[in-house]
């Protein structure tokens, strides 16, 4: 799961880029489209940042729970991380073009997105730090550190 979130994060980035270039093509910037067209471009392409470096951010952190309810909810919320981009690309291809500010993807995809997030934090949430228990030992007149990490 963590190399498909960091994978998926890239290309997500590289779309970002894309997608720039595409508003770039479309003039977006000269105001042609009209205020509201322009808006739903400018909103949209950054939206699709945010999901890309919340999968890039998940994918380095990412730590597989050792089961039960916390894997439960960390498979959900990768789930859910994973899908909020697919909808976030299909919401900057359709809905700018629309009549009116129609969020029919995009509402969706933000909701799926900061819920996915959430539930990668509750399914930590309480496990405490993660620490280093050191413990000096003498062998063969030697003195040795030996290094345990723990919950």
């Amino acid at each position: 799961m963590k190399l498909l979130h960091i994978v998926v994060g890239a290309f997500v980035l590289f779309a970002f880029l894309l997608t720039g270039q595409y508003m770039d093509y479309l003039d977006v910037r000269s105001g042609a489209l009209g205020d509201a067209t322009r808006m739903m471009f400018r909103s949209r392409h950054i939206y699709i940042l945010l999901s890309g470096l919340v999968n890039l951010a998940v994918g380095t952190y990412f730590v597989r729970r050792a089961g039960g309810w916390r894997r439960t909810l960390q498979t959900i919320g990768s789930i859910l991380v994973l899908a909020a981009p697919l909808l976030l690309l299909a919401a900057f291809f359709t809905e700018p073009g629309q009549p009116g500010l129609r969020r029919q993807f995009t509402l969706p995809a933000i909701i799926i997105l900061a819920v996915g997030t959430l539930l990668h934090a509750f399914s930590g949430a309480g496990r405490g730090t993660v620490g280093l228990k050191q413990k000096q030992i003498e062998v063969d007149g030697l003195k040795e550190i030996e290094v345990e990490l723990t919950d």
